[in-house]
Order: C-alpha cells, then sequence, then structure tokens
C-alpha cells in the first residue's frame, strides 16, 4: 500500500485498518474527518507530518498477521451485514448497561467527581441519537443499498427511493456520526482518558471500561460506514443511472 501525504486519512485505513492506531495516537481523526489528506491533518494539528509517514510506513510493513480483514475489497451487502451483526448488535447491547452505570456512579459519585454528573448526561444524548441512527441505516438506507446492488447485479435501472440521491441520507447519516463521536470525545475529555480515579468503586471502574470500549467500537463502526459503505453505495447509484 501506497502511504503518501496526498492520500486522504480515510482512504489510508480502508486499505489497511492497522493504520488507525497511529492516527489515534497523533489524535488524527479517521472517522468523520476522514476526508483530510494527511499533510492537511497534521498542518492543522500542528504535527509533522514526516513524522507521521514514517509511522505509518512502519505499521504498514509489519507481517500482517490476524490483521483485521479488508472491508474495502468486501460488497456493499457483506458490509451491512457485518455491520448491523457486530456494530448494530454491540451497540443495542451496550446502551441499557452503560446507561444504568453512568446514571448510578452520577448519583453515588456526583458530589466529589461533578464530571461524572455531565458523562452520564452526555451518555443518554448518545444513547438517543444513537437508537434512532440505528433504526434509519436499518430501515431505510440499508435496505435501499440492498437494492441498489441487486439491481447492478442484474444490469438493471437503480430503484426507486423516498429520500431523493443516497447522499441526502449519507449526509444526515454522518452529521450524527459526528455528534456522537464529539459527544463520547468530551466524555473521554471529562474522565482524563477514561482514568479510574483514587476510591473509585466497582461500579465506577467497570463504567470507564465500558465506555471506553464503546467509543473504540464508534470509530470502527464509523469508519467502516463513512469511509467504505457510502462510498460504495453512491457509486452503484451513480453507475446504475449512468446511460
Amino acid at each position: 500500500m501506497s502511504v503518501t501525504f496526498g492520500r486522504t486519512i480515510r482512504d489510508i485505513v480502508a486499505d489497511d485498518y492497522r493504520t488507525a492506531a497511529v492516527f489515534q495516537r497523533y489524535g488524527l481523526d479517521f472517522c468523520c474527518r476522514g476526508h483530510r489528506t494527511v499533510e492537511e491533518a497534521c498542518a492543522e494539528s500542528g504535527l509533522g507530518s514526516a513524522v507521521v509517514l514514517r509511522d505509518l510506513e512502519d505499521a504498514v510493513a509489519l507481517p500482517c498477521i490476524g490483521c483485521a480483514p479488508r472491508y474495502n475489497d468486501w460488497t456493499a451487502v457483506a458490509l451491512i451485514d457485518h455491520i448491523v451483526a457486530k456494530h448494530h448488535t454491540f451497540v443495542r447491547a451496550q446502551l441499557p448497561v452503560i446507561q444504568a452505570h453512568a446514571r448510578k456512579v452520577a448519583s453515588v459519585h456526583g458530589t466529589r467527581h461533578p464530571e461524572m454528573v455531565q458523562v452520564a448526561r452526555l451518555f443518554e444524548d448518545v444513547s438517543a441519537e444513537m437508537t434512532s441512527h440505528l433504526m434509519k441505516e436499518e430501515q431505510i438506507l440499508f435496505p435501499y443499498v440492498v437494492r441498489l446492488a441487486t439491481a447492478a447485479a442484474a444490469g438493471a435501472a437503480a430503484p426507486r427511493a423516498p429520500f431523493g440521491p443516497v447522499e441526502h441520507p449519507i449526509a444526515m447519516l454522518e452529521a450524527e456520526h459526528e455528534s456522537a463521536g464529539n459527544a463520547m470525545a468530551e466524555i473521554r475529555r471529562l474522565t482524563c482518558g477514561y482514568r479510574v480515579p483514587d476510591g473509585a468503586c466497582g461500579t465506577y471502574t467497570v463504567l470507564l471500561q465500558e465506555l471506553a470500549a464503546f467509543e473504540e467500537d464508534l470509530h470502527q463502526h464509523v469508519h467502516l460506514e463513512n469511509n467504505i459503505l457510502f462510498p460504495k453505495a453512491q457509486r452503484l447509484e451513480a453507475e446504475r443511472h449512468r446511460p
């Protein structure tokens, strides 16, 4: 894989997910802001792009043992099946658990750690938004993308969509991704990187671990959609409308 200053972050991570760890280490968003080139992202963050590029090259040069699948090579339908089975299932299972723990910690420890009251409120917002978000994907966008893929396989025209061009729901979903990502980033800031404070009880400790795991899954989830699935859907639609 070619890692160059002029390539976008999303394309680099789509080619080899090991590079995501490098971008995370330098605080460079590869999900919602993955459209930037390495050079642009480094300039905005005040980082030396040569150092980042060297670390990216080192990451992809390692033997690929147990690497994540090359999702960029998957079909849109296979990606949808994977996203729903892995990420949507994880989110639905974790939302009520984390909410309950966040409320308990805010109630018990809120006086000494007022930031946890804000964490609980932020996660309530994340939960409400993600619950609606998953429904929109599963009931509106994903079925349409499957119909697009079916039409492409049959050489037929694009199916009629109730929302106009596919870029319309994609833009809305990407905005929701950014909103959830910003909320989780604020939770990470409030908790000093999910650091367990002295004297924390078991629930407090578990909550911070759950929040860290949730944010990590969200990054993978958003990457698969913003950087891989959504562009595939747009290309499928464009090809079906081409004379």
